[in-house]
């Protein structure tokens, strides 16, 4: 729009050039001419020609005309000029309009640039703050590998530590194992001259001492003992435990430590083929044997009962050992379980035998 306008102003301009040109040219024609006639005039009049009439008439029309059209150029051309110089004012008017909103784009522009500016400042902050962050979240990561692998080493280092302590722990159980196993047999050694009276009834000892006792249950049951061997020798008897328990519905056992170990021997090995009787009362006899023996024995005595009433001929053998004697062969058992899986494999004596066998060290545990 801008172009057209220019290139219709410089029309308008070139076309006023032109048409003051030819107003020049006209002027310096007419003046030429008057001048011209003024001098011919001039010539005339000394010379006196005759000038026609309607020549002069025809020169003024002329002039009249040349004056009206002078005047109607003159205005025609103020009206352009001054169409001219509203659009050169409107023209003015829109440049500054123009200039306005090209202040206000440069403005717009800057502010743009300066945002721009803080918004890539700002991301390059968060960007040096992320990789700050990332740094610092590497670093730890690493630390904690590091804090993994002290771990895992102080871990690897503590788990072989435990296998050693592990296998001391077992050599020292196996060394207790052993040494308990070494005072059972210690102190069952130490019982070997010992015999222990179960049954006895408690009132007995009141009116006689318990070797008096003794004897005479040696007397009543195996009284060729004593004619053999002679008076029975007692180095110590006592009720076990010493005090007496008035909860308790059975005797305390009695038990007596022979000094001739041989007579000994034979009454242990008459009781074991008769139960022992005195003043009408049932005594049973049996080896003296350590607490831990004895509660290892323990699961075997209903075992040991039903192999009796079966004729399986039962024996405990020393510490915790059962034999039977079946089918012409003698069959030790070492445990209870032992037994237990001897007799699922008979059906005839599973059927009679109906046992459930306890481990001494449960029977420990329990107790």
């Amino acid at each position: 729009m801008r172009g057209t306008r220019a290139q219709t102003n410089m029309g308008r301009k070139e076309g006023v050039n032109l048409n003051k040109q030819q107003k020049q040219k006209k002027e310096t024609t007419i003046d030429s001419y008057y001048s011209a006639n003024g001098t011919e005039g001039e010539r005339s009049a000394n010379d006196k020609p005759e000038i026609p009439a309607n020549w002069i008439q025809a020169v003024e029309e002329l002039k009249t005309q040349l004056r009206e059209a002078e005047d109607n150029w003159e205005k025609n051309l103020k009206i352009k000029i001054s169409h001219l110089e509203t659009e050169a004012l409107e023209l003015k008017q829109e440049n500054s309009i123009l200039k306005a909103k090209i202040i206000q784009l440069e403005n717009e522009a800057k502010e743009m640039k300066d945002e721009i500016k803080r918004m890539k400042d700002n991301l390059q902050r968060k960007s040096d703050q992320k990789e700050k962050d990332n740094q610092k979240a590497r670093d730890e990561i690493q630390s904690l590998r590091t804090r993994v692998k002290q771990l895992e080493s102080n871990d690897l280092t503590r788990q072989q530590d435990t296998i050693k302590q592990n296998k001391k722990n077992e050599k020292i159980e196996e060394n207790v194992k052993h040494l308990i196993h070494k005072t059972d047999d210690l102190e069952n050694r130490s019982r070997r001259d010992n015999l222990r009276i179960i049954g006895l009834p408690e009132d007995h000892d009141k009116r006689k001492s318990l070797d008096i006792i003794l004897e005479e249950i040696i007397q009543e049951n195996c009284p060729e003992i004593l004619e053999q061997e002679g008076k029975v020798e007692i180095e110590r008897i006592h009720r076990s435990p010493p005090v007496f328990n008035l909860q308790l519905t059975t005797p305390r056992n009695v038990i007596a430590k022979f000094k001739n170990n041989q007579m000994k021997g034979q009454v242990l090995q008459a009781a074991k083929k008769k139960p022992f009787r005195y003043n009408g009362n049932t005594v049973r006899i049996t080896q003296d044997l350590s607490a831990s023996t004895l509660t290892d024995r323990k699961p075997w005595n209903t075992i040991f009962r039903k192999a009796r009433e079966l004729g399986l001929q039962p024996r405990i053998k020393y510490p915790s050992k059962l034999t039977i004697f079946l089918q012409g062969k003698v069959r030790s058992f070492n445990t209870t379980e032992e037994f237990q899986a001897f007799i699922n494999k008979r059906p005839d004596l599973n059927r009679k035998c109906e046992v459930q066998p306890q481990n001494s060290k449960e029977s420990l545990k329990g107790n």
